[in-house]
């Protein structure tokens, strides 16, 4: 096996993950969360709920993967909220981390469109184990500050909405919001990324195709070149043999 064949087989950061199944079960201990708050008003059922939620969906996804890489995903974040609930002693600090997660991550894909290496495609390179060649093409690196731009709406959306509702203590709103301005919005900042991608990957692919067929000519040339410039050795001996005849007759 070559170690080409070997880098082939190696899975993604996305598979590693546990996949797009693993981000979406990932959720679930929220809803667990929130349904149990609501029903029993009790803060450390409510929290001991979720924790159990995010452990028997961690090891889940442990077994089906391989790895506990996506165990430990799906009890962090909900070990950190649920600290943070349990330490201000209130329902609405179980999503203080996301709130302030939301505003960190809004800030840094802003701060990548500013120092030129968009986020959205610098993660989306990660994820699929793809090469960073679009970082050569300027019309990529704007296609991919667009898409960018749309997650640090995103998540900046997120921040001003779920912080104002923290302030106003409404916790069942919290939650809707916090599920509600979940995956719906990060489906619209995906669309956005899978048209920077397609128009970024049919401009390189355009480029290539133009640069092996520059290369294509420049071979031919350079061959047709040297056919010129090079004598046929066949036909001078002819004419030496022709002229050597000559002089013998005369």
């Amino acid at each position: 096996m070559t170690s080409a064949e070997t880098e082939e087989k190696q899975p993604t950061l996305l598979e590693q993950m546990g996949g797009v199944s693993g981000m979406l079960l990932s959720s679930l201990p929220v809803v667990v969360f929130v349904i149990v708050n609501f029903a029993f008003k009790n803060l450390k059922v409510s929290i001991i709920s979720s924790l159990a939620a995010a452990v028997v969906i961690g090891v889940v996804l442990a077994v089906r993967k391989g790895n506990i890489q996506p165990a430990i995903s799906a009890v962090f974040g909900v070990g950190i909220a649920a600290f943070i609930a349990y330490k201000t002693g209130e329902a609405k600090g179980f999503f203080l981390f996301g709130i302030w997660q939301s505003v960190v991550y809004g800030g840094a894909f802003l701060l990548s469109i500013i120092v030129r290496w968009p986020l959205a495609g610098v993660i989306w390179t990660v994820l699929n184990g793809r090469d960073r060649s679009w970082r050569s093409d300027k019309a990529s690196v704007r296609d991919y500050d667009i898409a960018t731009f749309v997650w640090a709406l995103v998540f900046l959306a997120r921040f001003v909405v779920q912080r104002w509702l923290y302030n106003e203590d409404q916790v069942g709103w919290l939650a809707v919001a916090r599920l509600g301005m979940g995956y719906p919005l990060m489906a619209i900042a995906l669309v956005a990324t899978v048209w920077a991608v397609r128009r970024a990957d049919k401009r390189l692919k355009e480029a290539e195709e133009a640069h092996a067929a520059e290369a294509a000519a420049e071979e031919v040339l350079a061959r047709t070149a040297d056919d010129l410039l090079t004598p046929d050795m066949d036909e001078l001996k002819r004419v030496v043999d022709a002229e050597a005849r000559d002089k013998s007759r005369d």
